[in-house]
């Protein structure tokens, strides 16, 4: 008999972090590589992540890096969590997932968000106005259309080369009024993170309830997304978050998101109480611990959500410490190896 666990796929979004003392470059080979060894232990899929401007995060073009991913592996699914639609022309965005779509057939993934720019300069140089009204939905609703073929795709009837006739998995990172805007274009559905529980399951049943099927899915499709570590023991497991509590709270009271430090310089810091507040937040509401409390963790929160698929979004600065952390999950999820 199977278990919930084994029944639910597993995926990984890494957002390609930098380290002190290591090159963004780097960061970005990391994700590479990591993705292989992702398709060696069973995983479904590996996404890659949209940030501008940010210090920590060497990943700046999701489709060109989910391009490089492609390439280097045979069968995992490879997407995007996800491309900023602010930030972009709807008919350049599906001109880039025609390509993907045409190069890698079968394998794309088209996560979409709706965020802008971390700061407001690097908001004016995206050409983006923080208090301008929202049009996510239309947006989407245009960027599907390249897709479909439909004759108002745009003002211009422009047709995207080469997205007709293609399939490419949309998905909607759900934030606010992201999860109705999935159920009304009948999208999956990807929201998080563990640490807000309550606010994820009200938006995962908002989801269901406001569901329409579509040409893209018959019926609601829910990814829950957040942080597992898994060690040979709960302060192995705990330590691996270390270095990115720390950024987040530096990020919180400095304005600005840094390479993640060793978890041993961490340790060192004289914290003022502000960021101390904030460190210690950022540690709290994961699922982190050894194999049997991970496992125990996952089955309540899959149960809750009844969510089809967990994506996990673990960044710290020990590249070893993820890689076997993703190599016990996959144990616990009985994945099936490449």
């Amino acid at each position: 008999m199977t278990t919930v666990i084994e029944e639910t796929r597993f995926s990984v979004l890494d957002r390609s972090r930098t380290r002190e003392s290591h090159p963004a470059p780097e960061a970005l080979r990391d994700t590479v590589a990591l993705a292989q060894d992702l398709e060696r232990l069973g995983y479904h899929r590996v996404w890659v992540s949209e940030h501008h401007g940010v210090p920590g995060v060497a990943g700046s073009a999701p489709t060109v890096l989910a391009a490089a991913v492609a390439a280097a592996t045979r069968s995992i699914r490879v997407g995007t969590g996800g491309v900023m639609l602010p930030n972009h022309q709807p008919l350049v965005v599906a001109e880039q997932f025609g390509v993907l779509e045409s190069l890698f057939p079968g394998r794309i993934d088209m996560g979409l968000g709706r965020s802008v720019g971390f700061t407001d300069g690097v908001r004016r140089a995206l050409g983006r106005d923080k208090d301008v009204a929202d049009d996510f939905a239309g947006q989407l609703d245009e960027l599907l259309a390249y897709f479909t073929g439909s004759d108002g795709a745009s003002p211009t009837r422009v047709h995207a080369r080469p997205t007709e006739g293609l399939t490419v998995a949309p998905f909607v990172l759900a934030m606010g009024e992201g999860a109705s805007i999935a159920a009304r274009a009948g999208l999956p559905m990807v929201i998080g993170d563990f640490r807000g529980r309550e606010r994820m399951l009200r938006g995962i049943d908002r989801y269901r309830a406001q569901f329409r099927p579509s040409a893209w899915a018959d019926e609601p499709y829910v990814m829950i997304s957040g942080t597992v570590a898994v060690a040979g023991s709960e302060p192995e497991a705990r330590r691996l978050l270390v270095p990115e509590a720390w950024s987040m709270a530096h990020s919180r009271t400095h304005g600005t998101f840094p390479p993640l430090p060793p978890a041993e310089r961490v340790a060192g810091l004289d914290m003022t109480a502000k960021e101390r507040e904030l460190y210690e937040s950022g540690l709290r509401g994961h699922i982190v611990g050894t194999e049997q409390q991970v496992t125990d963790e996952l089955e309540a929160v899959i149960k809750e959500s009844g969510a089809q698929e967990v994506l996990v979004t673990t960044s710290t600065y020990d590249r070893e410490g993820l890689l076997e952390s993703f190599r016990r999950l996959a144990r616990i999820a009985r994945l099936t190896p490449a």
